[in-house]
Parts: structure tokens; C-alpha cells; sequence
């Protein structure tokens, strides 16, 4: 497997991840807490660290995709210069093989009365 394919392979596991996670946060702030019955001043079990969790989470895999994706684009694979004869004879082959067109006839007006 090539590092490309790896990258964009890693670049589909992180994006499924933060789709996940941003569905599982509440627009409103109440998230995953809300669903344990965490009140807006009760702390109790964790409730709070949820919220910093999804958000830490949230912004890791935010940059962690970023990352990838600016390494993947270096690593795309380019054409080298030995490709570069093989298209250049492609390239006179197909203007080679092309038929010309032939001139089409102008008619005037008159021509046509």
C-alpha cells in the first residue's frame, strides 16, 4: 500500500470519527450530559468532563485531519520526467492520426438566388 492510499485511508477514519462525535454534542451545550440527567450546576460523575472531553475531541480530530490532509497532498504521485518522452510521442501519434477537415464553401446571398 502506498503512502497516499494510507493517508486517504486515515483521512476517511478521522472524518467518520468527528462526524460521530459532532452528532453526539448538543448544539445548545447540554450534549451528552443532558442524557445523565446532569443539571447546569451539578457536577456529579463526571457530567462536566464529558462536555470537555467531546470538545477536546472534537478539536484533535479537527487538526489531526488537517494534518493529514496537507500530508497527503504531498503526497500525491506526480508524473517524473521519464514519463515525459512516452507522452510526448502519444501526443504525435494523435496529431498524426487526426484527419484534416476539409474547407468548407462560404455561399453569399446572391449566390443563393
Amino acid at each position: 500500500m502506498t503512502t497516499y492510499t494510507l493517508l486517504l485511508v486515515l483521512i476517511l477514519i478521522v472524518a467518520i470519527a468527528l462526524i460521530l462525535i459532532v452528532m453526539v454534542q448538543n448544539p445548545k451545550g447540554g450534549g451528552l450530559s443532558s442524557s445523565f440527567g446532569g443539571g447546569g450546576a451539578q457536577n456529579i460523575g463526571g457530567v462536566q468532563n464529558t462536555n470537555s472531553f467531546l470538545d477536546r475531541t472534537t478539536w484533535t480530530l479537527a487538526i489531526t485531519m488537517f494534518a493529514l490532509i496537507l500530508l497527503a497532498n504531498f503526497a500525491i504521485p506526480r508524473g517524473n520526467a521519464a514519463d515525459a518522452p512516452q507522452l510526448d510521442s502519444t501526443l504525435e501519434n494523435v496529431e498524426t492520426t487526426v484527419p484534416a477537415t476539409p474547407a468548407t464553401e462560404t455561399t453569399t446571398k446572391d449566390s443563393v438566388k
